[in-house]
């Protein structure tokens, strides 16, 4: 499936799913958020470590979109705040990438990015398909009575690119790593040698920086460089009375150069 010809970014489609993107990388903006949010980032810069700004970028979003106390979940209020919450999201994709709070994710990326999801419950070859109807329609019920949350999601993303931009430049390229069972199933793009592939991956995409962590997952892992520029979320940016995460990274995809190993 071909990447949207329009987005939200300073980078077109086709070269953020592009695999020279990931050999040459350059910072990725959603269009306008961090100066509309000129306040949250020059707070940040004065904050010393990373579980105070995790915190700080939490009471923001708070008040920003009316999340309000999530963490009482006694009242029906703070049931229906927490419906709103990005943190919903996040959590929704960890435990299945293929619920509801997915596929919003993977329509956050195709509004903002404009690459197309390749799979969502079953492949989805043409924006025309069967199949991806079936996943505009979870899109929509996902999405239904949240106070803006592709909005959250462009924050959460610029707070992402912020946070670890502290250590590296956004440029730098991270090895991850990622389970799965049978490399047959992957969108195989081109051989590049002996276990050395490019796929094409679906348009968000878990991993982890935890190598022993990723044969959890499947018999065979899928070693691949990611540019920070394309990571969307890492679990470890939120301090875990937040959000506990084990390792996780959320990636845009498109087509990656990959290393396919084997066990034993």
């Amino acid at each position: 499936m071909q990447s949207a010809s329009l987005n939200l970014c300073n980078q077109p489609p086709w070269v953020i799913a592009s695999h020279y993107f990931n050999r040459h990388p350059k910072p990725i903006e959603i269009q306008g958020v961090r100066q509309s949010n000129r306040y949250l980032f020059e707070r940040l810069d004065r904050l010393e470590t990373r579980e105070v700004r995790g915190l700080q970028f939490h009471d923001y979003m708070d008040v920003t979109f009316q999340l309000h106390q999530w963490e009482s979940e006694e009242t029906s209020s703070s049931r229906k705040s927490l419906k709103n919450s990005y943190l919903r999201f996040l959590r929704g994709w960890m435990f299945e990438s293929n619920s509801r709070e997915g596929a919003v994710l993977k329509g956050w990326v195709e509004s903002r990015f404009g690459l197309n999801p390749t799979f969502h419950h079953e492949p989805i070859e043409d924006i025309h398909s069967e199949a991806y109807h079936h996943y505009l329609k979870e899109r929509m019920q996902g999405k239904a009575r949240t106070n803006a949350i592709y909005q959250q999601f462009d924050l959460l993303y610029e707070y992402a690119q912020y946070e670890m931009g502290q250590q590296l430049p956004v440029i730098t390229p991270l090895t991850l790593y990622r389970g799965i069972n049978d490399f047959n199933e992957q969108r195989i793009l081109k051989e590049l040698g002996k276990n050395h592939h490019l796929v094409r991956l679906n348009n968000l995409v878990s991993f982890t920086t935890d190598f022993e962590r990723a044969w959890e997952f499947g018999s065979r892992v899928l070693q691949t460089e990611v540019p920070i520029a394309k990571i969307v979320f890492r679990s470890d940016l939120l301090p875990n009375a937040l959000l506990k995460g084990e390792e996780e990274v959320m990636v845009i995809g498109g087509e990656y150069e990959v290393k396919v190993l084997t066990g034993g």
